[in-house]
């Protein structure tokens, strides 16, 4: 048995299978097809980089299954005019292609993704402010409003004691809720008895509020800036990287393809005295 020529196959299957499966991978990632959305691109994207090396091993095993043949010379597949090299460059130069196109591609879209996150949490930011001066402008109405404030403090004082809202039963952390919501207006009722120190402590909330708003705003777009940095150096070097590889091999394999001889010439047939 020579074991040089089935070590040979057993790889060049292996590396079919490889191959096959993950172009099978490809193409069930890409289903359902949804080109116009940009987070659709990005995933696929980023699914088929990280799933890059596979066909590279499978590409690998069969170039092994080739060289072990070669040492061998025993390569019974060769004889019978089946050859795996020439399709398996081929594909070698067209992933190296593919994969070159998606870096390019997926910068862009990471762009525009963090373009559009960075404009809805303006959004956000702008009506986080209108919510704080709508809140503030509630909190004088009803400072300005003591027979109005008073009776909410009532209503909730009687659900506090009752235990129940509208014939609902409250639990103890819906109570404990009505109580600080109790403490509040009974504070604000306070306040509004001394002009200067509500004006003053008014101002504090206000402050309090927006620096609130402008950390959170900072966080997500700092957020997002990161992200967006981060999957790109990640996918954009490894589609790169996988580029090349895969270049370098179909470019090579294809030129040594074309200039390899196809055989040993044939003898010259003996010329026949007549």
């Amino acid at each position: 048995m020579n074991y040089s020529a089935f070590t040979s196959l057993v790889l060049k299957l292996i590396g079919v299978i490889f191959i096959l499966s993950s172009l099978l991978d490809y193409v069930t990632l890409a289903i359902p097809l949804n080109l116009e959305n940009q987070s659709w691109q990005i995933g696929l994207v980023t699914n088929i980089v990280d799933r890059g090396v596979v066909p590279l091993v499978g590409i690998a095993f069969i170039l092994v299954g080739y060289l072990i043949d070669g040492l061998a010379d025993a390569n019974p597949l060769k004889k019978s005019g089946f050859n795996l090299k020439l399709p398996v460059y081929i594909l070698s130069a067209l992933l190296g292609l593919m994969f070159l196109l998606m870096v390019p591609l997926h910068l862009n879209n990471l762009n525009s993704a963090k373009t559009d996150a960075l404009e809805r949490i303006q959004q956000g930011a702008g009506q986080g402010a209108e919510q704080i001066q709508q809140f503030l402008t509630q909190v004088d109405t009803l400072s300005r409003n003591p027979n109005q404030l008073n009776q909410q403090i009532q209503r909730l004082n009687q659900a506090i004691e009752a235990g129940q809202v509208q014939g609902r039963q409250l639990n103890a952390q819906q109570l404990e809720t009505l109580r600080q919501q109790r403490q509040q207006l009974q504070g604000l009722r306070d306040l509004s008895q001394n002009p200067e120190e509500y004006k003053k402590r008014t101002e504090e909330l206000k402050n309090q509020l927006e620096t609130q708003l402008l950390e959170r705003r900072k966080q997500a777009e700092s957020q997002a800036t990161t992200q967006a940095l981060k999957q790109s150096l990640r996918i954009g070097l490894s589609s790169l990287m996988l580029a090349i590889v895969y270049s370098v091999i179909g470019w090579i394999g294809l030129k040594s393809e074309i200039t390899s001889p196809k055989g040993p010439k044939a003898a010259p047939r003996p010329k026949v005295k007549r």
